[in-house]
Parts: C-alpha cells; structure tokens; sequence
C-alpha cells in the first residue's frame, strides 16, 4: 500500500514530516518498508533564472548562458534548444549528481568554454522523461527554490498491509489510527449524499451467495476524459495509470477510502437489469489467456485486461441482459463490453460487497490480482457501500458533470459486529501497561469505537465491576476485533508498547553442574570432535522412505506419517546412516564423491517417548584420485580409530569396550564389521563397512565405511567430567621397547591380547601395537601368530634387568590369561 505524505494530509491535520509520520506509523504497528523522498534525491538541485543566452562560439548548438543560481550568477553551457533568456528552470551545480544520467558533475571545459554547472531537463531529474530540452518553470518561483518543491514532488510511504487490517488500505483508515496516536487531528471523514434528480431506470439483482447487498446510480450527460492534473498526479504518485476521469475516480477512491468501485458505460448495457448471481459454468477452468470452446451452458469472459476466462459455479458473475450475460466477475473485474471510455454519456457506478472467501478463490483460479480483488478477499466495509457511492457521484458530478440518478440497493449487508463487554483495567492485566481509563476510552473512541453503558451484564460481574464495566461495539470497518483481548491490543499498540515498564528478572543462581545435560553436553563434544577430525556436519530430515528405513531395521507401521510432506519422507528414521549414504551419493552426483560426513540427531524405534534415541553417525566414502603413487585410500580400521577416539573424547570407558565381530545389524558388511560393548546387552556403537547391497537399493557406489554411537547406551562419568587436562609430566628416562609373539585361536580378537598385555602394568606400559600377524608353516593350523610391540616407561629410575624380565613375565601371564601363548 502507496500513498503521499499531501495524500495523508487531506484527511489529518498535522504538520508532521515523512520521517515522523513513518516513525509513528511503525509505534502503531504498520510495517512501512520503504520511503521514496525524492527531496533528499534531488537536494543539491535548485531553481534558477537565465539572464542571458549567446551562441557558444565554437560550436552551432550549445549556448552560454549567464544564470542567476542559488550560488550567484554563473556561466553555463547548455546545448537545449530552449535556453534562453528569462526562462525558469533547474540548476545543478559542480558536485551535483544527476541521477537521470548517473555521473557527478565536474569542472571541465565544454569546447573551450568552462561550464560552472548544468541546467537539467525532467528525464535528468527522473521526474518527466517525457519533456524535450530543459525544464520551464513558472515565472514566479524564487532563485533557490529546492527542485523537489518546484516540481511538486513528494515523499512516498510504502507498507505492508496485515491481511487482518483491511481498513489500512485505505488513506483514510491510516490517518485515523495515526491521529489517535497522537500525530495530528482527524478531519471529518462523513460524506454528505448527493440527491437523486431522477429515479434510477436500471434494477439491481442479487442471490445473496454471489453477492449480499449491492447498490448503483445512474449518472446521465458526463464528459468523459483525462483527468484533471492533480488526480493524475496523485495516481501516477503511487504507481497507478490514469486512464480517463470515470476510471480514475473509482481507482482514487479504492485507495483513498479502501472502497472498490466499478463503472458501467450504461450505453453498452443490454436491458435495465444487472443481476448480480454464481456463474453457469463447468467446474474445471481454462488459463485465461487461452479460451475453450465454449460448449452448452459454458460462460466464459472478456474481461478489462482483454483475457478471455471462464466462468466456474463458484464465481461470482455481475450479468445483463436479463442475467443471461457476463458482463464481469464480481469483486475482481468488469469486462470489456461495459467499460467506460472517452466517448461515454450515461455511466453506471456500482458499490457492492462479495464474500472474501469466493473473492480469493476467484482471483486464485483466474490468476487476476486486481486491486478490487485483492481488497475484497480481505473484507471491505459493509458500511462504506453507500457512503462510497455518494463520494464517486460527487467526484464525477464536479470532474464530469452530468446528472445523477437516486440509489438503487438490492440485498442485505452481512450483520454489524456486535458489542463487547469491557473493563479497562483488563489492559494492565492483560498487557501490563498502567493506563487510566479515561485514556483507554479516549483510544477506542479516536480508532472508531463506539462506547456505550452495560445492559445485559452477568450477575457476578455486574455486583463488582457494574461501574467500570463499558460495552464497547467495534466499527464495521474493524470486524477482525472480536473480544476483550483484541481491544486490550488496540490500546497497547496506539499507547506504545515502549510503556511497558521495565523490569528485570530476578537473578537465578547457576547450577552448580552447568547447565547441559551430560548427553548434551557430550552432543556438543561430539561435534566439535567430528569437525576437528574433517567431518562435515549435515543436518537431514528425521524421516525416509519406509522401503529404505526396512532395510536399516524400521518401517513400522506405527511409524508412518499421516501426513507427510514428500511422497518418499513418509516413515520416521530408525538410524541417521541413511540419510547420510544419500547425501553422499547426491555429492558424488554433483562431482564431490570424496566425502566425509557426520550427523548427531534424534532415530525412533516406537511411538512411545521412550523409543526416541540420541545417535552420533559418521560414514566415509574414500574416493582418491588417480596418480601413480598409489596413495593408500581410507578403511575401516580408519573409521575405528575415528570412532575409538571420539568415545574417549566423550568419555566413554574406551579401555573397558569389548570388539564383537560378526554380530553387527544387517545392513553391515558380515565380515567387515564389529560392535563396541561393554556385554551383549550394552551396546555402545556398530563400525564397519556398509553392505553392498544397502548401497545398491541407496544407488550410492561403494565402498562407504561409517560408524553409528548411541548416546543413552553410553554410561555416564562417575565423577564430574572436567574440561581441562592434566597436566602434561614427560618422564626424563628412555623408554624402551620389548616385542612379544604369540600364538592364538585364529577366531581370536588382537584387541584382546593387546588390552591384556596393557593391563599387565598401567604404571609403566605407555604403549602396545601389533605389528604383525602370520599364519602358515610353524603355525599350528587353525591358529595365528600375533606379534606385540610394549613400550615400557621408565619414570622415577632406569629399571634394571631383573625388572625388565618381571615385568615381561607378567605381560607373558597376562597374555595366556586372555587365550594366548607365548610362540617358541
């Protein structure tokens, strides 16, 4: 919604600017977006005189002429046809920017001849691209006048309208709230009717479902044509096209009082009865642009844009010819058979109201969104339908002549909002805003309110509050205030929401063990973890498909979407690892298939509260690029030593985890996979590499290798975590290394051996790596040989033999213990 500040200022007295008005405009809770002030545009630009005008002496068509500025006289070249002596017009001094053009003004010599400015025409000033040469001004404007006043000019104020605010899209509807808002003083708003010297010969019709109440007048002998310079002004101000003078009124008073009219050339009526009734056509619709055949009992329309569109039962249709033809489409447009033009006589106005909902529908199905429309499917008021008609009667009366008819209505408006039982000291319950009474009342009656004393008020109230009680009955213009709460808003938002008094909340002692839970604050762990090993971190729906969540252990019935909002998302997520392999399938699809992803979200097994999950997931896809250096690529062991370190980052008992191999979840690698537990019933996370053939009903190329921790499963510390580590204390002995081989059931883990061979002396093994593993010749069959390197630490002395042989036989023992024997 577009209006100008002079605009506003026909229905407010008030000597407030543009940047007051927007001020107050946002404090009373319209959203303005934009203000166009051509003032601050064109500030450097001002009127000015020339005295003289001589041939420029080195070429035909320039003149140098003498100009009296605001600056003193100065010398200027102009190359106008029109410079002369005399003539007002706009003057730019060095500096300037013109923004028709887009340069900045210099000093510089034009042939020969330095020009100290430059006199501007209406296309450099952006204000008449239209003109020929420079501007002419009236004679009596002073030297110094600003350009923006001398051509009239003004600010611009561009809002967004709430749907639930139709009366905004009006002028006068915005000067009503901003003059109880204290910025000026309202000017009547009553229009005085303008009597009928003949009946009206053309009855109106209506069938209450396509139209409630519509009303018209005749007007005979109007001189239809372009409209006087300050309405076309006024239009063009805000975007619009005048058209002729009969148009222009009905647009000036669709923004000026949010009243849509339409104008009728009575003389391309057929008979004396505009009926106005649903439409008689199919149900399924033709684009506009693109008539159908037009088939039995089909209705189709010409309309003013010159599209042809057909008419659906749920239109609503105005009609001639006793109903039987369309002459346009209620509330959205007239047709082009009827419209006025510069040779109209006789003019029909039309004033009705439609219902917003087939309003909308209407517009939706045709794609028109005329300005009729638009404000019909919001609500316009009821009580504006013969009021609005009286006013477009005078404006054509007093821009046209002519002669008009007495109104004709035919229906029933929808009934006036009804009363509101109110006491003002809701407002400081509801909103915490101490504002007297008297000024609540004062607020509601400035917005339109009528206020009046309690007739039927309940017994329990009327004992305690019978005096403060008030019935206040919203006007018809402000049907969306429907209780004591939208009233309380009412006052907030005109009182200023900047009352509201400020009170801080009291203090809160932090809690002692912070504020995160420990799962959140091992989440939170966990992602800064991931992105520090080179994940990225993605974030995906928490549904799939139920074919894809079957293949990772869900697609329950009881997981199904009821409404979902994809075709192929419509079943809740039993693990993150899909969603991820996906994603890392469209990256290779997009030239990317090198990527390593992470994603701590929530995975559901139930219905039920207790069957949402907390899980970490991270799959990597290694796709290195050729070369002949054959660069190792990542694996599983990759994955694992990714995994192991953010359990330990998280704190998980890392040392106490056991490795089960071949008893990971289906969609796997059988033997390329494992589980972390701590025993069979307290599983911490499943590693490995995916199986082919989930990657193959994904369309996803493997291999793709990942892992997936469950952070319920994962126990918490016994004692508080602590964000710092220990200090670090380096020993200042040698260590030295000691290497072990034994030999173990083929089906026996190496993790086993080397957590027993750690376990041996927690003081002085920093370390055990195996760094071989052989079967064949010398290896009984069924068995492997598993080749351990310890690091022993040193840290209070060098240990002597003796030691270094007690403690070898203890890692020796320790060993056998776990199912190994010392190979010979």
């Amino acid at each position: 919604m577009k209006f100008t500040l002079s605009w506003l200022k026909d229905h407010l007295d008030t000597e407030a600017s543009a940047t007051q008005v927007v001020a107050a405009m946002t404090m009373a809770g319209l959203e303005v977006e934009h203000v166009t002030d051509p003032a601050s545009k064109l500030a450097a630009f001002t009127v000015a005189k020339i005295v003289e005008a001589v041939q420029h002496p080195n070429a035909d068509r320039l003149r140098v002429c003498q100009v009296d500025t605001v600056d003193g006289r100065k010398e200027i070249v102009c190359g106008a046809p029109n410079a002369r002596p005399g003539l007002t017009t706009v003057y730019a001094p060095i500096g300037a920017y013109v923004p028709g053009l887009g340069v900045t003004l210099v000093e510089k010599p034009v042939r020969g001849v330095i020009s100290n400015g430059m006199l501007c025409s209406g296309s450099e000033l952006e204000a008449d691209d239209g003109s020929e040469g420079i501007l002419e001004l009236p004679d009596d404007l002073a030297v110094g006048t600003p350009a923006s006043q001398a051509l009239g000019l003004e600010a611009v104020i561009d809002f967004e309208v709430t749907p639930n605010r139709p009366d905004w899209l009006g002028v006068a509807g915005i000067a009503r709230d901003l003059a109880a808002a204290g910025v000026g003083t309202l000017k009547d708003l009553s229009i005085a009717p303008v009597p009928g010297t003949f009946p009206c010969p053309i009855t109106v019709k209506v069938d209450g479902d396509a139209c409630p109440v519509f009303s018209g007048r005749l007007i005979r002998g109007v001189k239809n044509g372009p409209s006087p310079k300050w309405l076309a002004d006024r239009l063009k101000a805000i975007g619009l096209r005048p058209i002729n003078t009969l148009v222009d009124i009905t647009n000036l008073i669709s923004y000026d009082r949010a009243r849509p009219l339409h104008a009728y050339d009575a003389a391309k009526l057929v008979g004396t009865v505009i009926e106005a009734r649903l439409g008689h056509g199919k149900a399924e619709v033709t684009p506009g642009d693109q008539p159908s055949p037009a088939e039995h009992h089909d209705e189709q329309l010409i309309a003013l844009d010159g599209k042809t569109y057909d008419i659906t039962p749920e239109m609503s249709v105005i009609a001639d010819a006793d109903g039987n033809r369309p002459i346009g489409l209620g509330g959205v447009m007239g047709g082009e058979s009827t419209g006025c033009s510069d040779d109209t006589v006789d003019v029909f106005l039309e004033s009705a109201w439609f219902e917003p909902i087939r309003t909308a529908q209407t517009g939706r199905v045709t794609g028109i969104n005329s300005d009729a429309q638009y404000r019909f499917a919001r609500t316009v008021d009821t009580g504006s339908l013969v009021p609005g008609l009286e006013l477009a009667t005078r404006l054509v009366l007093e821009l046209c002549g002519g002669k008009a008819s007495e109104i004709v209505v035919a229906g029933e408006a929808p009934a006036a909002p009804g009363p509101i039982l109110f006491d003002p000291a809701y407002v400081e319950a509801l909103s915490g805003l101490a504002i007297a009474p008297e000024r609540t009342l004062e607020i509601l009656t400035d917005l339109g309110f009528t206020l009046s004393p309690p007739t039927d008020v309940p017994t329990t109230e009327f004992a305690t509050r019978a005096e403060s009680l008030v019935c206040v009955t919203p006007p018809t213009f402000r049907r969306d205030v429907q209780g004591k709460a939208d009233l309380v808003e009412e006052v907030a938002r005109i009182a200023g929401y900047g009352e509201l008094p400020s009170t801080p909340l009291p203090e809160v002692p932090r809690p002692v063990g912070g504020v995160l839970t420990v799962k959140q604050a091992r989440a939170r762990t966990a992602r800064r973890a991931m992105a520090a090993a080179g994940y990225a971190e993605a974030l995906t729906f928490s549904f799939t498909s139920q074919a894809i969540a079957e293949l990772f252990g869900g697609g329950a019935p009881d997981l199904l979407l009821a409404n979902p909002i994809a075709s192929d998302l419509d079943c809740m997520r039993p693990s993150l690892l899909p969603n991820l392999i996906e994603a890392a399938g469209r990256n290779a699809r997009q030239g990317f298939p090198d990527v390593a992803l992470f994603e701590v979200g929530p995975v559901f097994f139930g219905d039920r509260p207790q069957d949402q999950k907390t899980t970490i997931a991270a799959i990597l896809a290694p796709r290195a690029p050729r070369g002949w250096d054959k660069a190792p690529a990542e694996d599983v062991f990759t994955v694992k030593a990714d995994l192991m370190a953010l359990l330990e980052e998280i704190g998980a008992p890392v040392a106490s985890l056991q490795t089960a191999q071949g008893s990971a979840s289906s969609w796997w690698h059988p033997g390329r996979s494992a589980r972390l537990q701590l025993g069979p019933k307290a599983v911490l996370a499943e590693f490995g590499e995916l199986h082919p053939a989930v990657l193959k009903a994904l369309d996803v190329a493997g291999p793709v290798y990942g892992f997936e921790i469950t952070l319920e499963a994962v126990p918490e510390p016994k004692k508080k975590a602590v964000k710092t580590k220990p200090a670090f204390t380096p020993s200042p002995l040698m260590p030295l290394t000691r290497d072990f081989a034994f030999v173990a059931d083929k089906a026996k883990a190496a993790g086993d051996l080397v957590k027993a061979a750690a376990g041996a002396d927690k003081a002085l093994i920093a370390a055990v790596r195996v760094f071989d593993v052989y079967e064949g010749p010398g290896v009984p069959d069924g068995s492997k040989s598993v080749a351990l390197e310890v690091v022993i630490q040193p840290r209070e002395k060098t240990l002597a033999e003796a030691e270094i042989e007690a403690l070898s036989a203890r890692i020796i023992a320790a060993v056998e213990k776990a199912g190994g024997k010392l190979r010979s």
